[in-house]
């Protein structure tokens, strides 16, 4: 079973690449179905950010996946979205004292003893949250493709270069790796560190920056990612009007998009990747469109 649903994501991951490559020069004229993306792995199935939430995004056939990544107070880094560890673990019940139970503020194995599962599931028990490495390590072993966001960089001075370390020490900074990766994050200031010590890797700014401002973000983004709130056709056709810092067409990938009719208005603007709670859901509203 297990080689199966390996073999299928594997051929997902290749179609996908080849369909809408994150750095594609392919647009005007031209039918697109967008990329898309499982938000936190498949969250509607399983616990967000663990490594069972990216074991049923293959199951369900998401060839790409998104996560978050934040550091310890040892150094370590994990796979987790809030700040806090309250939402989605049991740390207030593990640690009663130590509120509000920042990420910043406990150690890689304070973090490891707590259950990243039950909150979503009893099903689901003894989870954990995932460090980068044995995320990374779990995405390649599903033959599968990584969105990575870094969290809050402004709260973990020198996060890019650890991150790239890790990325790097798992292999995933050759050259066959680099076209299944993306780093993004809402700091500017963080893409463009992290284009500066690994110009080859494809980044992405997080938000809608004004159209006025494009040129100077493409200096070190490849990649323009907007909630879909923010989004219109005008919008995305002007991002693709500016070249980024390989030499081709910015691209757009839209979030949070769980419902087929946003799916389809957003792929209607042009979109190249729809990041997607829901991803299933979306890859057969794009199919049947």
């Amino acid at each position: 079973m297990h080689a199966r649903v390996v073999a299928t994501s594997a051929v997902a991951v290749l179609a996908a690449v080849t369909l809408v490559s994150p750095t594609s020069d392919a647009r005007a004229g031209e039918v697109r179905t967008p990329l898309v993306i499982g938000h936190r792995g498949a969250p509607a199935y399983a616990p967000e950010n663990t490594l069972p939430s990216i074991d049923k995004a293959a199951r369900v056939g998401s060839a790409w996946v998104e996560n978050d990544v934040q550091r310890t107070k040892d150094g370590e880094l994990v796979v987790v979205h809030d700040d806090s560890l309250q939402r989605t673990t049991d740390a207030k019940q593990v640690y009663p004292g130590r509120a509000p139970w920042k990420v910043k503020d406990f150690t890689a194995a304070e973090i490891a003893r707590l259950d990243a599962g039950s909150w979503f599931s009893p099903a689901y028990k003894g989870t954990r949250v995932p460090t980068l490495d044995q995320y990374m390590r779990r995405v390649e072993h599903n033959h599968q493709s990584l969105l990575l966001e870094i969290k809050n960089p402004e709260l973990y001075p020198g996060i890019e270069r650890q991150i790239l370390k890790v990325l790097g020490n798992d292999g995933w900074l050759d050259r066959p790796h680099l076209k299944r990766l993306v780093v993004q994050s809402f700091s500017a200031a963080s893409v463009r560190t992290v284009h500066e010590l690994k110009p080859a890797l494809t980044t992405a700014c997080l938000g809608a920056p004004p159209v006025s401002r494009l040129k100077q973000y493409a200096r070190f983004a490849d990649l323009i990612n907007p909630s879909y709130g923010s989004l219109s056709k005008a919008y995305v056709s002007a991002v693709h009007g500016v070249r980024g810092p390989h030499g081709r067409p910015l691209g757009v990938y839209a979030w949070t998009v769980d419902d087929k009719a946003t799916a389809l208005k957003v792929a209607g603007y042009g979109v190249d990747g729809i990041i997607s709670s829901e991803a299933d859901v979306v890859r057969a509203a794009l199919r049947g469109r």
